[in-house]
């Protein structure tokens, strides 16, 4: 595809990228670079040939009790009340670049990032927006969290296997 990923600039033009998931195309045209200065995520653009932004993740620092996790992981883990994970925040594809598995690879990209990062996290984390995210997730390997289906985690662990 020919499509680097990098952090987001704020002089990236972000007023064409539609993904057809009005929430997603409004917080990433309106909001995101509000949320960069707050510190309080970090975003992730794949940008075509003529700075063509043609999709976008978010990645910030999250926790989840210990208690939420599946009883085979939380059995492993230390008896803190949390784990640190990394929160996938939003992942979208523009229209014009969907079904060419570059939301894939935008999940890859953040895995390893995630699983790079110099600050200790368990596992990679979401929230399926729908039941096709969900469906996504579940295809790459992610586990959905027993009391809450919609909230789906691949540990970071995995990731050094790939």
């Amino acid at each position: 595809m020919g499509l680097r990923i990098r952090p987001l600039d704020v002089e990236d033009d972000r007023s064409t990228f539609e993904c057809g998931t009005q929430s997603l195309d409004r917080y990433f045209q309106k909001q995101v670079t509000q949320d960069i200065r707050r510190r309080v995520t970090k975003c992730f653009i794949a940008v075509a040939s003529g700075h063509i932004i043609a999709g976008y993740y978010t990645l910030s620092a999250a926790s989840v009790p210990l208690t939420d996790l599946p009883g085979g992981v939380k059995n492993k883990l230390p008896r803190y009340p949390s784990v640190p994970v990394v929160r996938l925040g939003r992942l979208a594809v523009d229209n014009n670049f969907k079904g060419r598995g570059l939301g894939g690879a935008l999940l890859a990209d953040a895995l390893i990032r995630a699983g790079k990062s110099d600050v200790a996290a368990y596992a990679l984390i979401a929230d399926a927006k729908d039941e096709s995210a969900r469906k996504f997730y579940l295809h790459h390997g992610f586990i959905a969290l027993p009391d809450s289906p919609a909230t789906l985690f691949l540990p970071l662990a995995s990731v050094k296997k790939l």
